[in-house]
Formats: structure tokens, sequence, C-alpha cells
């Protein structure tokens, strides 16, 4: 899965299974495929902003005191 698309994927995907879709598979419930689906998205969505969050934050510069200034 490749980042905020992925998890957006995840999403609507569920969405269309829970909400719009009405098949019917025998052994398979899709309103609970669904929601999972729609929860590992929004999970994968946390995880994923907390991830870009911490790269984002920004480093102090090293400055080299003991250098010779002659």
């Amino acid at each position: 899965m490749a980042g905020i698309g992925g998890c957006i994927t995840l999403i609507v995907v569920g969405a269309i299974l829970t909400f719009a879709s009405d098949w019917h598979m025998s052994g398979v419930n899709l309103d609970a495929v669904g929601v999972i689906m729609m929860v590992a998205g929004l999970l994968g969505l946390g995880v994923y902003s907390s991830v870009l969050r911490r790269r984002r934050t920004a480093a102090l510069p090293v400055v080299d005191e003991t250098r010779d200034r002659t």
C-alpha cells in the first residue's frame, strides 16, 4: 500500500461495500468486510500522518566551534 492514496482507496472501497452494494456471497458478510477495510484505511492514515509528522521535524544545524579561525 502506498501512502495516503492507498489508505483513501481502502476507505472508499470499504464504504462502497458497506453502504452501496447489494451483493450476497455465501459465507462472506460484505458489510463486515467493508467496515474492516474502512477501519484499516483510517488506521493507515493515522500511522502515515504520524510518520510524516516525524519526518518533517526541523533539525537544528550543527555548528562546529572547534574549527581554527586563523
